[in-house]
This record gives C-alpha cells, structure tokens and sequence, in this order.
C-alpha cells in the first residue's frame, strides 16, 4: 500500500489505475481506525458484486464538521496504525492529506455545500453546520478521487442519506453503498470513540443496542410510536444516559411516520454516557420474530425499565 499526502499525487495514482482500466473504490474516514472500518475495506473489493479492482482510503480529521465544544484537538489521530490495518486488509492507496491540503484558503474561506431538508432534523438539530462541514469534505474527496464507488457504514444513518442526496443532486456518478453496523460482543457499535468510555461505561453502552432492539419489538407489536420513544429515553435516562433522542422515523426521509405506519422504519439513538456521545440505530424488520428480540425471548419496554 502506497501513501500519499497531496492531490497530484492522489491523482497521479488513480490516473495510471484508470489507464489499466481499474473500477476504483473509495473509504473516507477520520482515522483511529477499527474493525467496522476495516469491513468498508473488504466490502468495497467484494468479489461476489461489481466492487472495486483498487481502493483508496483517506484519513483526515475534517475541522469543518465539529462544533466548537466537540472533540475535534482530541480526536484520536493514530496514522501510523492505521496504515498497518489497511494494508493488511486490502487497501491499494491512503491519502492522509493536511488540513491546509484540504482547505488551501483556509477553513473560514472555504466553499461550502449544504444539503437541506434530510441534514436538518437529528443530529442537525443538535450539532449546526456538521453536516455542511461532512458535504464539503465529502464533495472535496469525491472531486479528488473520482471513484466509481464509496463505502459509508450505516452506524451514521443519517450521514449516509445527506450523501446519498448529495451524490443523486449534484449527478456525481458514483455507487454509494451501506454498508452494515460492525458491533462488539455485547452489541455496542463499533466507533472509535467508544474508547473514551470506561470499562463500566463500555459494558452500560450495551444497553443503547437492547433498546433499539426493545423499540422493533414495540413497532411491531403495535404500541404508539410516541410512547416507544417516551419509554426509551426513560430507560437510557433511568441506565445514567443523557439522551438527546430515541425515535422512530421513515427510513427514506428521517420525517415522523404516517399514522399507522409500520413499515419502512427506522429506530434511531443518541445518548452520552458520561462525556462521550455515543449513536446507533437500527431499521425496523415487520417480519422479525417478537422470540428473536432479545436472543431468548421478548422483553417488553416497560418491563425493561423496571427491572433497571
């Protein structure tokens, strides 16, 4: 695996690719990487579909899409491990570009794209002008890259769709693919910053997973989609989370479901736990077996609270 840190050589790279003839597959990532990252890798030079022949990761912890009381100067930066798990994973090229590579009139300079009406609602709402931050520097990437493909995992549900949208608006011709949830034994979901959580905390954070899949249950059996999202927050409330929402929304738009609607849902969490701010989500099977909920056997929301 090769390393880059500017755009002509990112481009020079991809250029000779091209005159092999080479489908070229792309992962964007902030780095510090894990084992879900790593699955975008093999997903993307997946040989049972039309994947990639070659895949350019980049690592670059974007400013532009941190608040100013987030965690942008300490965010995990660890470069030289991530090279090691690309490469061993499949990886043909990172491109670990500088910030000043990337914003070359600076931050405050820059030109930004927005995409409206699926980045406003959810972690829009709660974080302004991260999703302006995720679209400039996706657009940025893709402009650079040009692939014919990206991978974006589904834990970050709703960024998925802000670059589905972008990518159908601006008529970019690249395949987006989602690519599933990679989670830990205990069902949390794989994100580097579960390692600001304590080993108490990262035990607890198990429980945003069996709420999630406490609020399928609930879909299903027919309770008021109001009363599931009151009876999940109560129970991250009651576990010592902070939750900024528990909801059930239309999987396309991110809107509040029709009434009676019961397909074509998603369950979606962000809660703290202590200082770290942790998401999840999961969409919603009609046809899932209330007995398969919970491993063993269906345990109702309100049970659930009560027995915290």
């Amino acid at each position: 695996m090769d390393t880059v840190t500017t755009a002509a050589e990112l481009r020079a790279h991809v250029a000779a690719w091209r005159r092999e003839g080479a489908r070229v597959g792309f992962v964007p990532t902030m780095g510090n990487l894990h084992n879900g990252h790593f699955s975008l890798i093999t997903l993307c030079r997946d040989a049972q579909g039309d994947r990639a022949d070659r895949v350019v990761a980049s690592v670059f912890v974007n400013p532009t899409q941190f608040g100013p009381n987030e965690d942008f100067a300490r965010y995990p930066r660890t470069l030289a491990q991530d090279r090691i798990g690309l490469a061993a994973h499949g990886c043909d090229l990172l491109f670990a570009p500088t910030v000043e590579e990337m914003y070359p009139f600076g931050i405050e300079q820059t030109v930004r794209v927005e995409v409206p009406a699926v980045s406003a609602s959810l972690e829009g709402e709660r974080r302004p002008g991260h999703f302006a931050g995720v679209a400039t520097v996706v657009t940025k990437l893709f402009n650079l890259v040009q692939p014919d493909l990206a991978v974006f995992g589904r834990k970050d549900y709703q960024q998925l769709l802000v670059i589905e949208r972008l990518v159908r608006d601006l008529r970019l011709p690249i395949e987006i693919v989602g690519a599933p949830i990679v989670r830990e034994a205990n069902g949390l979901a794989m994100s580097s910053r579960n390692q600001y959580l304590s080993a108490e905390e990262r035990d607890r954070a198990s429980l945003i997973h069996f709420v999630l899949l406490g609020m399928q249950g609930e879909v299903n059996a027919g309770r008021p989609i109001a009363e599931i999202e009151r009876l999940a927050a109560s129970i991250l409330e009651k576990a010592g989370f902070v939750p900024d929402y528990a909801v059930v929304r239309s999987a396309q738009t991110l809107l509040e479901p029709a009434v009676g609607q019961r397909d074509g849902l998603i369950a979606l969490i962000a809660a703290r736990l202590g200082k770290t701010r942790l998401i999840d989500n999961m969409l919603i099977d009609p046809n899932a077996p209330v007995s398969a909920l919970f491993e063993t056997n269906h345990v109702p929301m309100t049970n659930l609270l009560t027995n915290l």
